[in-house]
């Protein structure tokens, strides 16, 4: 969520904001709103000043009235409790006025709100401008010793390559048929050692995280309530992506189960952020305890609403997966935040290295950023069976998105209620904390460069050495 002041102050940097991103919110009816609920609330807050006021001056002159109709009779007591009658009314007459004002209020909120969530966070100046991922640039690239990006696979490694799905076939890695049949299209089971490779890519990664990186592992629920999914900034956008477990409309009132089930809809998490990310949702934190350095392995399901016809086949773009997600939450600071930005992507080049994958970093523009990043890197890593066919048929290579690092500042833990406790000369005050997120590893996508670059000339696949300790020694995968 944006600062409101800010947007106040200058509603033409979110305007222009949202246009980059080709994000459609009427940002002048807000501010209407925002006028009208501000001048309620200034006439409310006026009328219940001039309230107290009115009953503290008439307090005594309402005892002592009080006192004197107890001893009048006739003309005198009429008069006594007239005058009674009207030091109460005009306090009780500006306290309906203040009845009045806060439905009108009340009814103007709901949809400020709405308009509120939607606005999305402007862009930084330095990322370049663009209408979608056609128009992100290339950064840098990387690949082992002896591999050249400008030959094709079978220049550089003397066969023609097969593809994953070929591969995992051939090696008995996966089983598409039956994960169809049991789940239906996206859907897949990994078996034997697909299996052990999928286990052995996460425990890795978390493991490269914690033990070398010193970030801290915790687990996260992956079922989790509306208000987390809007906190991170996945709703209201992306709605149509999460998978919706209606829980109110099963509820049964008479039923003596655990208190308060089923009171709520529930939403499976894409991504381990959320969870991450909900953790101190609604807490104030001592800016001692920053930075929070976490990372989490979760099951992640995407329902990939508009991708029909994209990668249909193998484990590219599936429903279900598993990813290790590193998230940091730092102070208020853009320099600050920058710097870890750059920190959480070197995590993961050092990681692609070591497991000898080639990739490059993308720089998105404006339009590919979506609503809560002020910035957003991309990381693909070179595929020898996607991209364009040759004149047999066969793949000739191709980048894959296989991580993504955002810069957020404060738009999700403003939206959380998620602060820090600060110092100021002698003031202490709370400001909302900065947040980051980077994949470290989603599997199965992962498996695709992996098992595709190191596949042999006799239909193995190496292991790298860096990944043998996780199974069992073994130094290649073959029939």
């Amino acid at each position: 969520m944006i600062d409101l002041r800010q947007l106040r102050e200058n509603p033409d940097r979110f305007k222009a904001g949202a246009k980059a991103k080709n994000i459609h919110v009427d940002i002048d009816r807000l501010l209407v709103f925002d006028e009208n609920r501000r001048s309620l609330m200034t006439r409310a807050e006026s009328l219940r000043a001039e309230q107290k006021r009115l009953e503290k001056e008439s307090g005594p002159q309402i005892g002592k009235l009080a006192g004197a109709l107890k001893k009048a009779t006739g003309d005198e007591a009429a008069k006594l409790q007239a005058e009674l009658d009207e030091l109460k009314a005009k306090p009780a007459h500006l306290k309906s006025e203040i009845a009045a004002i806060e439905p009108q209020i009340a009814a103007i909120e709901p949809e400020l709100n709405t308009l509120l969530l939607q606005i999305p966070l402007p862009p930084d100046a330095d990322v370049p401008v663009g209408a979608g991922s056609e128009s992100n640039v290339e950064i840098k690239r990387w690949s082992p010793s002896g591999f050249d990006f400008s030959k094709s696979f079978e220049a550089n490694r003397g066969f023609k390559p097969k593809t994953h799905q070929e591969l995992v076939k051939d090696l008995q890695l996966a089983d598409f048929e039956r994960g169809v049949k049991l789940a239906g299209t996206r859907s897949y089971i990994l078996t034997g050692m697909g299996m052990r490779l999928h286990m052995a890519v996460l425990r890795y990664a978390t493991d490269f995280m914690t033990d070398k990186h010193g970030f801290t592992p915790i687990s996260v629920p992956v079922l989790v309530r509306e208000e987390a999914m809007i906190g991170t900034g996945f709703f209201p956008a992306g709605r149509e992506q999460a998978y919706h477990i209606a829980e109110t409309q099963r509820r049964n009132p008479d039923a003596a189960d655990e208190k308060g089930a089923g009171s709520h809809d529930l939403y499976l998490t894409g991504t381990g952020e959320v969870g991450l990310m909900g953790v101190h949702m609604n807490e104030i934190l001592d800016e001692s305890q920053l930075p929070l350095r976490y990372v989490t392995v979760s099951t992640c399901f995407r329902r990939e609403a508009g991708a029909a016809g994209k990668d249909t086949a193998g484990l590219y773009r599936i429903h279900q997966f598993d990813k290790v997600e590193q998230v940091v939450i730092c102070k208020a600071d853009e320099a600050e935040s920058r710097a870890w930005h750059k920190k959480m992507i070197g995590y993961v080049e050092e990681l692609l290295q070591s497991l000898e994958i080639p990739h490059r970093l993308l720089q998105c523009c404006t339009g590919d950023l979506g609503p809560k990043n002020a910035d957003m890197i991309d990381i693909e890593s070179w595929m020898p069976g996607r991209g364009e066919l040759d004149k047999d048929g066969r793949p000739q290579g191709a980048f894959g998105e296989t991580h993504s690092a955002s810069r957020l500042y404060d738009f999700q833990c403003r939206r959380l209620n998620m602060r820090y406790r600060t110092r100021s000369g002698e003031k202490t005050e709370t400001v909302f904390c900065h947040s980051l997120n980077n994949t470290v590893l989603a599997s199965p996508r992962f498996i695709i460069p992996l098992i595709e670059n190191h596949q042999q000339a006799d239909g193995s696949i190496a292991i790298p050495k860096a990944l043998r300790p996780y199974l069992n020694g073994a130094e290649s995968i073959r029939v």
